[in-house]
């Protein structure tokens, strides 16, 4: 089995919460990239967000993890580019539907409503969910502003 490779980004308010995301991930031997913030003192979430989002664009990484305080931030910083198509993902179920019919290659993560179990078992889902193509591909297909 061919080796996830992650990237994470996050704002003051989500460090805490990314930091033990992302040991888990090490636990389990993905291959992890952190952009930061390596700190929870106040930053702004694009300088972060913005290259994640490249990341995952370049194909460089499986998957991202954005985390900021109600999530919303890193989610509309990184759905500004072409090739993302990130979740805000507070429950499993919304986790499991955003890779099963949207094809989500970004979990958004609001760190000030989830508990660590909580976005574990998100991330958890999100990483194992597989999208289901068929009629979700035509949708998927109707995204981008061209």
């Amino acid at each position: 089995m061919r080796k996830l490779k992650i990237a994470f980004a996050c704002d003051h308010a989500g460090f805490e919460l990314k930091e033990e995301l992302i040991n888990y991930c090490n636990l389990i031997n993905y291959t992890v990239k952190d952009f930061g913030s390596f700190s929870n003192e106040s930053v702004d979430y694009p300088s972060f967000a913005h290259p994640l989002a490249r990341a995952i664009e370049s194909g460089e990484f499986d998957f991202g993890v954005s985390i900021c305080g109600s999530g919303n931030g890193v989610n509309m910083v990184v759905n500004k580019y072409k090739k993302i198509r990130s979740a805000l993902c507070w429950r499993v179920e919304i986790a499991r539907l955003a890779r099963e019919h949207n094809d989500a290659n970004i979990c958004a993560i609001p760190s000030r409503f989830v508990s660590y179990d909580e976005a574990l078992s998100i991330i958890i889902t999100f990483f194992s969910s597989k999208f289901q193509k068929g009629r979700h591909m035509r949708r998927i297909k109707k995204i981008p502003i061209h």
